[in-house]
């Protein structure tokens, strides 16, 4: 019989890991490893298959050697642990086929690796198993076509376990119909977004109820509102149905800003149970908006747009970007301002990156400003073109806004002003678990009594019990997401 190990490397400590929060809940990361899974779920069903998230467990050297077989994915942040990973296979004599977005560009493929299945899986893939299988396998894989997900299988969600995690996650559709110039996912996925059918994204749900899981689920899309038709007349409605007698399960999204102008959608996601939202803002300057084409936020008051959808009972997350050609130091200040002003708690600020396979990085490249690889972290320090801006007013302005939304006193009066906005909808019903009432006397622990942060924590704590009292839950989560925002601050200064 043959045995697959899939390995998915560690991620860095960053803004996105919510590290230091996961511990209050006794987590150890956010997601699983969604790809691996399912690709695990395309190999042939007589194949012995196992899976190692680095991320909660290690890899051992018996689980290599049980192999016959090292499946390895990941993204760019992960570059330093995937080439670990790799090293440490070969030097055990394990055969590696690696697929995932670092291994895209050509320099970023390992000599050790035996086998590149690139693109998407739906049809790579089975091409590499059947040469496999006549013992002609190529080293390396590769398509510009568009899968049809309408044949992506269900997750092997078996292969985790479920406690490990904050949050479980499934897709619902792949690309976007905008262009904006840093971004890579049109380049990976194309511009006409490609969905999933309703009864798909039913047994995909039904799967993880009858597992047992009543948290949270991430809708992974690059735009969850790609194809806003498809999604009022059958996935919405469907999901609107299927929730009626369930407990739990609330779901979060990525969304363009444009869904501010549609409030039967935003009504419509609300029912079916969507409670927060990513949303990349960017930047509050038309300039650069138009510089990186971001023409779905130009001409817009975007700090009203954010709070319509949070009236409308979404938690609007939010993507910055400082670095751009057309910034000068006032935009420093603009982005603090933006930030509070609008109530956008998670406000993930990065400097701008040029990733391999964008418009960005062909005009860098050929302006000759291209330096180091890509670190697909956008909180890293060290940017991989030269700026316009003078580097070291750049990076004192990048530290200047982390300091100015997450220092204490400015984090937790941003945290009222959402709460004061937020039109939280009662669609789902849930109960307190253990984990949660864990996460909440910690958090007296950590945050009041010990942090200096404790006097903004009570403050806040009595605030939401006079004024909010319902939405007292999510004043804890958030004053735990801070105490992690301010670890990566701290570490990154």
């Amino acid at each position: 019989m043959t045995r697959v190990l899939m390995v998915y490397p560690e991620f860095p400590d960053t803004f996105w890991s919510f590290r230091h929060a996961l511990r209050f809940i006794s987590k150890q990361a956010s997601n699983p490893p969604l790809g691996l899974l399912t690709v695990a779920a395309m190999l042939p069903q007589e194949w012995e298959k196992r899976l190692v998230d680095m991320n909660t467990q290690p890899l051992t050297r018996h689980d290599i050697e049980w192999a016959d077989y090292v499946f390895v994915s990941a993204m760019v942040a992960q570059r330093d642990s995937t080439l670990q990973v790799v090293a440490r296979c070969k030097e055990l004599g394990a055969t590696i086929v690696a697929g995932g977005p670092i291994f895209l560009a050509e320099e970023e493929r390992p000599e050790q690796v035996d086998h590149f299945v690139l693109n998407e899986a739906e049809i790579t893939l089975p091409e590499f198993l059947r040469d496999l299988e006549a013992g002609v396998a190529r080293r390396v894989y590769s398509t510009e076509e568009f899968a049809d997900i309408e044949t992506t299988p269900v997750p092997m969600w078996e292969l985790i376990d479920q406690r490990h995690y904050s949050t479980m996650c499934i897709q619902y559709s792949r690309g976007c119909p905008f262009n904006c110039d840093f971004c890579n996912i049109t380049a990976m996925l194309g511009h006409v977004p490609r969905c999933k059918t309703a009864e798909q994204i039913l047994r995909e749900l039904d799967g993880l109820y009858a597992a047992g899981w009543r948290g949270g689920v991430f809708f992974v899309d690059d735009n969850f509102i790609g194809n806003k038709r498809k999604l009022k007349a059958e996935i919405l409605p469907a999901l609107i149905a299927w929730r009626q007698d369930k407990v739990g399960m609330s779901f979060q999204t990525e969304a363009s800003v444009n869904l501010a102008d549609d409030p039967e959608l935003m009504d419509m996601m609300v029912r079916a149970g969507f409670n927060a939202v990513f949303v990349g803002i960017e930047t509050p300057d038309e300039a650069s908006l138009s510089e990186c084409s971001k023409v779905q936020n130009k001409g817009r008051d975007l700090v009203a747009a954010v709070k319509t959808m949070q009236h409308a009972g979404l938690e609007v997350q939010g993507g910055f970007i400082v670095g751009f050609d057309s910034d000068t130091p006032s935009i420093f200040q603009r982005q603090i301002d933006f930030i509070q002003n609008s109530g956008i708690v998670t406000a993930m600020v990065g400097l701008l990156q040029a990733p391999y396979g964008t418009r960005l990085y062909d005009r860098l490249k050929g302006e000759g400003r291209l330096l180091n690889k890509f670190s697909g972290n956008n909180t890293d320090d060290t940017m991989n073109f030269v700026p316009k801006m003078d580097p070291e007013v750049l990076h004192e302005g990048y530290r200047r806004i982390l300091e100015g939304i997450y220092a204490p006193r400015a984090y937790y009066a941003r945290v009222r002003t959402f709460l004061r906005e937020y039109g939280k909808s009662h669609t789902v019903r849930s109960r307190i678990t253990r984990y949660e009432l864990m996460a909440f006397l910690r958090s007296i622990y950590v945050l009041g009594i010990r942090g200096r942060e404790r006097w903004e924590y009570w403050r806040l704590f009595l605030w939401t019990l006079f004024r909010r009292p319902r939405l007292f839950p999510n004043a804890i989560t958030y004053a735990i997401y801070g105490f992690h925002f301010r670890r990566i601050f701290e570490s990154y200064i």
